[in-house]
């Protein structure tokens, strides 16, 4: 019977599981970590297939997810290469698998070099909001992967959010700027500002998590353009222009944009490791 086989039982590994699971994902689900403490803990909240053997594991897989840090990532498949009794990566094979990296950084060229014929790759960069269903990824397909491979691809990170295929040079830029790190950041800068002008932490986090989340939706879920909507929210003169005004006079945009530039090339250095 197929499975979905997920090396590394890391946060996104977590996060992930658990947006299938409330999404009915029935596919059986097998996880592969050296961590035991970790396994247990998948095990016992989402019900997985703890599996510490690596052999073993891939042996299972039809779409294997290659959840692991960036600098471990071409190791663990040096090790799955390696292991004697992984016979879906042979010829001899009924079917081929569906291999996918979550891997910031790591190209498909590398990936592609490393279990063979009988695996095609994709990248995708899912979002760990996708516990909640409301995820984004973005996937990435090598050259003259098949429309079933993509169909099945998208489908499967479908279940957790929102799917976009963008090509694999713009992943890097992608990646430094789709984080909910940036939301979690500016409810926590937004909050500690409001606190210091009086506001107690909960009516702080209350305005704060309006500003941000609520104003977002409202652009996501309407039909009125982002400008529209800056000048409805600002008017000229006001309390809000004004903040805006200064917070752009002190770099706001500049520092953006930094950060960004900071994760992309974050990104390509793991590309060169």
């Amino acid at each position: 019977m197929k499975a979905t086989v997920f090396l590394g039982g890391g946060r996104i590994t977590g996060a992930l599981i658990a947006g299938l699971r409330l999404a009915g994902y029935k596919t059986r689900i097998v996880v592969h970590d050296r961590n035991p403490h970790k396994l247990r803990a998948l095990k016992r909240e989402h019900k997985v297939i703890a599996e510490p053997d690596l052999g073993r594991a891939i042996a299972q897989a039809h779409l294997l997810i290659v959840a692991v840090r960036p600098d471990s990532v071409l190791g663990i498949l040096e090790k799955t290469r390696q292991a004697a009794s992984l016979a879906l990566l042979s010829n001899r094979a009924k079917g081929p698998i569906l291999a996918c990296s979550l891997a910031a950084g790591i190209p498909l060229a590398k990936l592609g070099a490393k279990l063979g014929p009988r695996v095609g790759w994709a990248r995708a960069m899912p979002s760990p909001v996708c516990r909640t269903g409301r995820g984004l990824t973005a996937v990435t397909f090598e050259r003259g992967a098949s429309a079933a491979a993509r169909k099945e691809l998208k489908q499967f990170f479908g279940k957790v959010g929102r799917v976009l295929e963008i090509p694999e040079s713009t992943f890097d830029a992608f990646t430094a700027t789709y984080s909910s790190s940036h939301g979690y950041r500016a409810l926590a800068a937004l909050a500690k500002a409001a606190q210091k002008l009086g506001l107690d932490r909960k009516t702080a986090l209350a305005a704060s998590a309006h500003a941000l989340a609520d104003g977002i939706l409202c652009w996501r879920e309407g039909n009125i353009s982002l400008d529209a909507l800056l000048h409805e929210a600002a008017t000229p003169g006001g309390i809000a222009a004004t903040v805006m005004k200064t917070m752009e006079e002190s770099g706001y945009l500049g520092i953006v944009e930094r950060g960004l530039r900071a994760g992309v090339a974050r990104a390509r250095k793991n590309a060169k490791g």
